[in-house]
């Protein structure tokens, strides 16, 4: 199929009146998009009233609720269902993509053997960022981290903020795992994205994912999200969500790019943070040492707890499609 000739359409979810302005800022990236795509759809995720001022506001664009489960998953499922397009582009509500940002990745999906493509997220931080907050974690906020692939090729999976996917993936493997990911409750989860690529490269072994540097969006980092509570409990999160993934698909592939990041990327930044403290006086070295090892701690207990809740059946997952362990997936 070639992508180029094809529909494109754009999801952008929304849940909360607090992000209206962030969502407008989106809005407005996405029409600035050079070729624009072929339609736009904004997702309401249970809010009758966001809904009614979206529908107001955006008078030329799809505005549709969620009609499936509360979540992020299942708003883009909803997305998905009303769009048209032979490609389906992501974008965060509060992301800001640049003009050739949607170009790029579909110039790689024009590509025979190419499932999707993600690009670069660089924060936009609405405060000052705290100097302990290693690079290697932007991952907690949404962004491209040190120790990602940096430059064009394939990737495990992509991220939400920013991606593009091909529909004949979503006909071929079903719609995102909406037991997984943001529910808007307190605990930040994730996951849903990294579990469709997954089971899409089995479905399809000669596919791949690309990542491109140059399709670069913006992704807004609020206050409340450089505080080192939301910091430990979405690393806590992580864990969490990567223990139900890997008992999901039951496959080392849910793990693989984990292995190398804590052996390589992790250790590195470990001792360039004490390196920075005593070789370049940087007091915050320490303190970026320190993050990274209570991240990875906290990480490592979320999916310890993870895995126990799976044992003692102790979560509640959609039932469709068993895996090895005795769990279904949606």
């Amino acid at each position: 199929m070639n992508v180029s000739s094809a529909n494109t359409s754009l999801i952008i979810c929304a849940h909360t009146l607090e992000r209206w302005q962030d969502l407008l800022e989106s809005v407005a990236s996405v029409r600035r998009l050079e070729p624009p795509p072929d339609e736009i759809v904004v997702v309401v995720d249970h809010n009758a009233e966001l809904k009614a001022r979206a529908e107001a506001q955006f008078v030329d664009l799809l505005v549709i609720e969620n009609r499936n489960r509360r979540g992020l998953s299942g708003a883009r499922n909803s997305g998905i269902a009303a769009s048209r397009g032979s490609l389906i582009a992501f974008l965060d509500d509060d992301a800001i993509a640049e003009p050739q940002w949607l170009e790029y990745m579909r110039s790689h999906c024009d590509r025979p053997g190419v499932l999707g493509a993600m690009g670069r997220i660089e924060p936009l931080w609405l405060g000052p960022r705290p100097r302990w907050f290693p690079d290697e974690f932007l991952w907690v906020v949404g962004c491209t981290y040190q120790g990602h692939v940096d430059k064009v090729g394939p990737v495990r999976s992509l991220l939400g903020c920013g991606m593009c996917l091909r529909r004949e993936v979503f006909e071929k493997v079903g719609d995102f795992n909406a037991a997984l990911g943001r529910t808007q409750k307190s605990l930040p989860m994730s996951g849903e994205e990294t579990e469709l690529c997954i089971r899409a490269r089995k479905a399809i072994p000669s596919g791949e994912f690309i990542f491109e540097p140059r399709a670069v969006v913006r992704h807004r980092i609020p206050t409340k999200r450089l505080t080192r509570r939301y910091f430990w409990l979405r690393c806590y999160a992580e864990g969490l969500s990567k223990a139900y993934i890997s008992a999901l698909l039951n496959s080392r592939q849910a793990l693989s790019a984990e292995r190398t990041y804590v052996l390589r990327v992790l250790s590195r930044g470990v001792v360039r943070g004490f390196g920075d403290a005593i070789l370049r006086a940087d007091a915050e070295g320490l303190g970026r040492a320190v993050a990274i090892t209570a991240g990875l701690a906290c990480s490592i207990g979320g999916f310890i707890i993870g895995k126990l809740e799976i044992v003692a059946n102790l979560i509640n997952l959609p039932r469709r499609q068993k895996s090895g362990l005795g769990l279904e997936l949606e």
